[in-house]
């Protein structure tokens, strides 16, 4: 069984907010106004960017767990141009991580630990493994040369 660790993350990510959009995680109203951060100069320009948010979330949970919502702010952010210095770093927006945290934690998929953070559930691991066995099939599947040693 093959684990997040061995599949690239643009692939699990993709395929996993293919699933995100048929389960129930509704985005808040919201969510077509708002920009990522203060970082940002315009919002998304995807019409699906909160089910890709959601996924990159629960993936960074399942790598980096027990995680706060502060840390995933510092994650998610970036640099803001200050004229002729150098781009300082700002925090991306906390709405949106805590909505999509807690869409997860309504699913099963997250749960909260005291003081620490949040963690990948038993449920939220068995499905990302999974997923990302069935990726892995597929890349075997499309490319013959790929050898896989154990």
């Amino acid at each position: 069984m093959a684990k997040v660790y061995d599949i690239p993350a643009d692939m699990l990510i993709k395929k996993l907010t293919e699933i995100l959009k048929s389960e129930d995680i509704n985005p808040p109203t919201w969510i077509s106004f708002v920009k990522t951060g203060v970082h940002a100069d315009k919002p998304p320009q995807k019409v699906d960017w909160w089910y890709t948010r959601c996924a990159s979330i629960l993936r960074k949970i399942y790598l980096n767990g027990p995680i706060s919502i502060a840390d995933m702010r510092s994650i998610y952010g970036g640099g803001k141009a200050r004229g002729y210095g150098i781009a300082s770093h700002r925090y991306a927006g906390g709405a949106i991580i805590r909505n999509a945290v807690h869409g997860l934690e309504k699913l099963g998929y997250v749960e909260k630990v005291e003081k620490k953070g949040r963690i990948v559930t038993k449920q939220g691991m068995k499905k990302l493994d999974n997923i990302s066995t069935e990726i892995l099939k597929e890349l075997i599947q499309t490319t013959p040369k790929l050898k896989i040693y154990s």
